[in-house]
This record gives C-alpha cells, structure tokens and sequence, in this order.
C-alpha cells in the first residue's frame, strides 16, 4: 500500500482489503456497497419527505417489513419493485447507467 504523510488512500486500502478490480472478492464487496447504497438514498428520500416506512409502503403497494429489509440491506429487490418505490413512494424517476 503506498502510503503518503502516513496515510493511506481509500482506493488503496480497498485493493488491500478487498482485492484487485475484476476479482471475485472486489466485486462482491462493490455489489453490496451499491445496495446499501440504494437502502440509504431511499431512507434518505423518505425521511426529506416526512414519510414513515409504512407510509412508503402504502403509497407503493408494499409492506413496512420489505421499506425496512431494503433500508437496512437486508433483501435483495427487484429493478420493478424499486422502480414503484421511487415513481409511486418517492415522486423520484431512476436513471440508471452501466459504467466499466
């Protein structure tokens, strides 16, 4: 790890921790980190709107238990149902894109 005034740099400490992009243990920690992303944009959103968890869920057609397992990354959603979420619960639209 290079190492500048005693510190090191995140992407370093990632490679250290976590492996080389393209490997198998890098790319599992980078597919957990974009869901727990995705958990917080959205418990973000909701609180900025005043909204319990249950209210997301009746706004969306869901249930408070699936707004909680997605807000603590503890399930696994699917592209339609996070869709729902952001359209109907949040008033958001999802952009996504696909980087290298």
């Amino acid at each position: 790890m290079k190492k500048v005034n005693n510190l090191t740099s995140f992407a370093d400490h990632l490679t250290y921790q976590y492996g080389a992009h393209g490997t198998e243990t890098r790319e599992q920690f980078e597919e957990e980190f974009e869901a727990f992303k995705i958990g917080v944009m959205i418990q973000e959103m909701r609180k900025e709107q005043g909204l319990t968890q249950q209210a997301l869920a009746d706004k969306c057609g869901t249930t408070k238990n699936y707004i909680s397992r997605i807000e603590n990354n503890a399930s696994d959603i699917r592209l339609s149902t996070l869709m729902r979420i952001i359209r109907e619960g949040l008033g958001r639209h999802l952009k996504l894109s696909l980087i290298e």
